[in-house]
This record gives C-alpha cells, structure tokens and sequence, in this order.
C-alpha cells in the first residue's frame, strides 16, 4: 500500500515536471532543427555555441537548485516563516554568478581564437553565446521562482511557464534566423537572440505567477525585503555549488566534446549535436522522475519519515529503468528518422544514426545515476555527489573518450563514436558510485531517527 502510494505522489508530482523539462528541451532542439534546416555551418556554430553557454547555464540552474530541498523539508516540518528569506537570499546568490556570466560574454570574442574552427562557423558562435550571456540575469531570477515553487511542491506553474517559452522561441527562431518582417538574416545567431527572448519573457511570466498565486501567499515572499544575510548564503552555496559542479561535470564531459571534435569539421561535429540533442530529450524523462523524488525525500524527512523516503527512492527506481528501456528500444528502432528531422545532409544523417545506436545504451546508467543523484540532493548530501562526478565524468568518461576518439593505441581513432563509449563508461560508473552512496545515506537517516 505504501508503495502505491508513493506511486502515484511522485507522479502526479514528476509529470508536470517532464512536460516543463521536454519543453525546455524542445528550445534546444528547434534551434539546433532550424539551424541546421539553414545549413550544416550555422549548425554546427550553435553546437559550439551551446557547448561554451551550457555549462554556464547549469552552472546557474544548479546553484539555485539548492532551494528545493531546503523549502520542501521547511514545508514537512510545517515551518513557512523561513521560506521568504531562503528565497531572497537564493536571488542574491544567483544574480552575483548572472552578473559574473555578463561580464565573460564581454570578453569571450579574446578566448576563441586559441580555438580551431572554421572562420564562418567561429563568427557565429560568438555571437551566439554574446546574446544568451547578456540574458544570465533573468534566467538566474527565472530558476530561482520555479526552484521555490517546485521547493513547495508547486509544480504546475512550470510546466505552463516552459509551454510560453516554447511558444516564444519557434517563432522568434524563424524570424531571427530568415529575416522575416524586415528583420536582419542572422542564421544561427539568431536563434541566440531568441533564447535569450524566452528566458525574459519565462521570468516575466514566473514573477506574475508568484505575486498573483494564492496558494503561495502564506510565504510572503515580496511583503519584506532581506538584505544579503551572509551566514544563509553560505548555507545556500555549500548545499549549491556541490549540486552545481555535479550538473557541470556531466554537462561539460559532452560540452568539451564538441570541442575536441571541432577539428574534424562541420559534419562530425553537427552529427555529434544530433545525437547529443536526442539524447537530451530522453534524459528529461528520468530527470523528471528524479527531480519530483528530491522534492518528495525532502518533505519526508520534514516529517520526520526515512524509511517513507527509502520506499519512494524505489518506486522512482522502479519507474527509470522501465521507462528508459522503452526510449532506448525507440532510439534504436527510429534513429534514421530521428537524424533526419535534424539535417537534410546526408552525411550528417549517416553518421548521427550510428551515434544514436550507442546513445540508446547508455539511457539505463542515465537513468540510475540522475535518480540516485537527485535523490541525494533531497537527503541534503550533495558533497560526496561532487566528487563521484568528477571521477566518473572527467577521469573514467573523458580519458576513455579521448583514448578511442583521438588515438591509435587500442583502436584506430573512432572520433566521435570513441567519445559516445567514452560517456557510457563514465555514466555507468556514476551509477554505481551514487547508487552505493544513496544507500548508505538512507540507511544513516533511518538509523539517525531510531536513536532520537
């Protein structure tokens, strides 16, 4: 019974979620769609593109995903005086680092030139990443209202939220991208400018949200103002930036790999993007799953209930694994026509097929490690979080990826395959770690709670 119950907590909490997160993806996707429907170059310049805002971009997110669990354990315990002044802080937390990422778009055009590409691609890059940096301090402002509304299990709003921004981004790709209403014909420049729109217009919506929200009202967010509380800041970064260096280890394993497959040209590299935006959308599945169980272990050990908790890490388990054995079965039965909603070159078609293949893989050890990774940040042990990624991703995932992809010494180079096997090692290597983590957390609390 108790198991049912779970079942159907973390659903209706995590559907929400997984529609906010596809639509979120979605943005990405369309760009790199609409890009590449313009050509294989201004592709292959926005692959770049997002490689060097991704990690910027979580970085954010991440830092800000500290405030789930810490509202919705406030929220078990039925202590909402708290909550205003965790939030504000969060905001000054968040737009310090925003203000940071403004400042490196300003000199971001210095950086690329110790980077090998192909000059019409590399102009369009950097204006690419200029305009999603200049945008930093609203999206920093956006995550950190969605991060208190889903903190208080408030999930819908975010979901209604991303399905604005998506409904501004298509249009102001194609506008921006093609010249339309007299418009300048940006290419792939201009699918930054659009990003950068529908992060506004996602924080403008969220704000309006939150002040007009009577279920929110109790917390009294905007009714006092909290300066810079620095001992509250320094809770929120110590369980943030952990949160936000695991995030960037992961992200940055696949971001650097556009980079190192840079050299191989426009092809290699926009296959690579092909897979890896594929891949994105799937992973938003589990993700969800995962993000929905952070918020339901917080308001367990709120109340005060770890074995509760434990039962819910299962289901979510449970839930993962069987649904990533469907998406991968459907990557592998549709990759063909999967690449080819991307591109219509047939060589980038050819290839990212066959990257597909091995994406299909991996899904499982995606699915375990985001869960039990996830699932840690509800149970507030986010530090060992940082340093199983960073042996997982960077030592094991990367040095794999590099060997097969650039070197002759087990295989001849492999390029952009060598990289894919590369990150089914390390994800399959997180998955253990966070999972033999995960277990003893939750046996520390059960048995943390049976002493007091």
């Amino acid at each position: 019974m108790a198991f049912k119950k779970e079942l159907k907590t973390i659903a209706h909490l995590a559907w929400p979620l997984l529609i906010a997160q596809i639509t979120q993806t979605l943005m990405g996707v369309s760009d790199t769609i609409m890009a590449g429907r313009y050509s294989a170059t201004d592709m292959a310049a926005v692959a770049i593109g997002f490689s060097f805002t991704l990690p910027i971009i979580v970085f954010i997110q991440g830092i800000t995903l500290a405030l789930p669990p810490i509202l919705s354990h406030l929220n078990g315990a039925n202590d909402s005086t708290k909550v205003a002044n965790y939030t504000q802080q969060m905001v000054w937390l968040a737009l310090t680092f925003s203000v940071l990422a403004v400042m490196f778009g300003f000199s971001f055009e210095s950086i690329t030139q110790y980077i090998q590409m192909e000059a019409d691609m590399g102009k369009i890059a950097i204006d690419y990443i200029q305009y999603i940096l200049f945008s930093m301090p609203a999206f920093a402002l956006y995550q950190v209202l969605r991060n208190y509304c889903e903190g208080l299990s408030i999930t819908k709003p975010s979901m209604v939220i991303m399905g604005i921004g998506l409904l501004v981004n298509i249009p102001a790709n194609y506008i921006l991208i093609y010249g339309k209403f007299g418009l300048p014909e940006m290419g792939g420049a201009g699918c930054g400018v659009a990003t950068a729109l529908v992060f506004v217009a996602m924080f403008i919506a969220t704000l309006l949200y939150t002040l007009k929200s009577k279920m929110l009202a109790k917390y009294d967010l905007y009714s006092q103002l909290y300066l810079p509380d620095f001992a509250v800041i320094k809770e929120c970064l110590k369980l943030g930036l952990p949160i936000a260096m695991t995030i960037l280890f992961e992200v940055t394993l696949f971001a650097v790999v556009a980079l190192l497959l840079a050299p191989f040209g426009s092809i290699v590299v926009a296959s690579h993007q092909v897979a890896l935006n594929f891949s994105a959308l799937m992973f938003m599945i589990p993700l969800s799953i995962g993000m929905a169980t952070s918020i339901r272990i917080g308001y367990l050990l709120g109340e005060k209930r770890p074995e509760q908790a434990k039962i819910t890490t299962r289901c979510s388990f449970l839930v993962g694994i069987s649904i990533a054995s469907f998406t991968a079965g459907f990557t592998i039965l549709f990759r063909t026509y999967i690449a080819e909603l991307y591109s219509i070159d047939p060589p980038v078609i050819e290839l990212a097929s066959s990257l597909l293949l091995l994406a299909a893989l991996f899904q499982f050890s995606d699915a375990i490690q985001v869960i039990s990774g996830t699932a840690l940040r509800g149970y507030k042990d986010t530090a060992a979080m940082f340093y199983l990624s960073f042996v997982s991703y960077w030592i094991v995932g990367l040095s794999i990826g590099c060997i097969l992809g650039l070197t002759d010494w087990i295989v001849p180079k492999m390029a952009a395959s060598g990289f894919w096997i590369g990150f089914i090692c390390g994800l399959t290597c997180a998955a253990v770690l966070l999972g033999i983590r995960l277990r003893y957390i939750q046996n520390y609390h059960i048995q943390l709670l049976q002493k007091t």
